[in-house]
C-alpha cells in the first residue's frame, strides 16, 4: 500500500512533497511544549492529560492550585507542570511561560443577569479574563512560534462566540471577540506555519456549567431542576451535556499532522444549535 505521503504535493510547485506527514498519522507530540489556561478542571484538565498522553510538555495555568496539584499528581510524572496564576492580572501574565508551541486559551467565567442589572466589574472581570488575557497570551508566545516556523492556538471558544443567548452579555460579547481575534492570528501566522482556531461547544458537563444553574433558575423564574431540560438543553438536538473529553479530542486533532491546513475556522460541537 502506498504511503498516504505520497499523494501530498507541494502547493506552490505541484510536486510532491515528501515531508508532509501522513493525514492518518498518530498524533505524536513529544518535544512539543503546552500551556493550557483554566486547567485544573473540566475542559482544560481534559485537554492538558490529552495534550500530556500525547508526549507533550504542559504548562496547566489556573489561580486554583488545589486543583492543579490533583491534576499534575495524576499525571504520574512531570509531563503537567502546575502554574498557579490568576488570569484576569493582566500584568503578571507576563510571568507565565513563552517558549511555547501550543496555547490552548480555556479560561472563563459566567455571569447571568439582564443587562440594565449586570454589575459593571463583572462584565469587566469576564472580559480582561476571557478576550484580553489570551491576546495577551498570544502576543508573547507568537514570537517563539513564528522562529521555529510551527505552532498551534486553540481557543476554546463556544456556540456563544457563533450565537447570541439573553441574560449574558459578558459571555457573549468575549466570546464574540475571541473568534475574531482568533482569525487575526490565522492569517498572520498562517504564512509562517502557526495556525489558529476555535472549538465551539455548546454546554459541557464543567463545574462553570453546574455553577450557574442557580442563576439561570432565578433570571427564567424556573425551579433549578428545570434548568437543564428547558434552558440548557433545550436549543440542541442532541439532548445531552457535551462532556470534556469529547472536547480535548477535537483540540488533539487540532494540534495533528491532519490539521495542518486547518485554520482561521471555528469547529461546533453544540448538538445542532447552530443548524437552526
Amino acid at each position: 500500500m502506498p504511503d498516504a505521503r505520497d499523494d501530498a504535493r507541494d502547493p506552490a510547485t505541484g510536486h510532491l512533497d515528501r515531508a508532509a506527514p501522513a493525514p492518518n498519522a498518530p498524533i505524536d507530540l513529544t518535544g512539543r511544549t503546552a500551556l493550557v489556561t483554566g486547567a485544573a478542571s473540566g475542559i482544560g484538565a481534559s485537554v492538558a492529560r490529552a495534550l500530556a498522553s500525547a508526549g507533550a510538555t504542559v504548562h496547566a495555568v489556573d489561580r486554583d492550585e488545589d486543583g492543579l496539584r490533583a491534576l499534575a499528581d495524576g499525571a504520574g510524572d512531570s509531563s503537567i507542570r502546575a502554574v498557579t496564576a490568576d488570569l484576569a492580572d493582566l500584568d503578571a501574565l507576563a510571568e507565565l511561560p513563552t517558549a511555547v508551541d501550543i496555547l490552548v486559551n480555556n479560561a472563563g467565567v459566567q455571569h447571568v443577569s439582564p443587562i440594565e442589572e449586570f454589575p459593571l466589574e463583572r462584565f469587566d472581570l469576564i472580559l480582561d479574563l476571557m478576550l484580553a488575557s489570551p491576546f495577551r497570551l498570544i502576543r508573547q508566545t507568537l514570537p517563539h512560534m513564528y522562529a521555529q516556523g510551527w505552532g498551534r492556538v486553540v481557543n476554546i471558544s463556544s456556540v456563544h462566540g457563533l450565537r447570541a443567548s439573553a441574560f449574558k452579555s459578558a459571555y457573549v460579547t468575549a466570546k464574540h471577540g475571541l473568534e475574531g481575534l482568533s482569525k487575526v492570528v490565522a492569517l498572520e501566522g498562517g504564512p509562517r506555519g502557526v495556525t489558529s482556531t476555535c472549538v465551539n461547544p455548546a454546554y459541557v458537563r464543567t463545574p462553570l456549567v453546574e455553577a450557574q444553574i442557580a442563576d439561570q433558575a432565578r433570571t427564567h423564574g424556573i425551579p433549578e431542576t428545570e434548568v437543564l431540560e428547558k434552558v440548557m438543553l433545550d436549543p440542541v438536538a442532541v439532548k445531552r451535556l457535551v462532556e470534556p473529553e469529547e472536547v480535548a479530542a477535537l483540540v488533539l486533532f487540532l494540534c495533528g499532522p491532519a490539521s495542518a491546513s486547518v485554520n482561521g475556522t471555528s469547529f461546533s460541537m453544540d448538538g445542532g444549535w447552530t443548524a437552526h
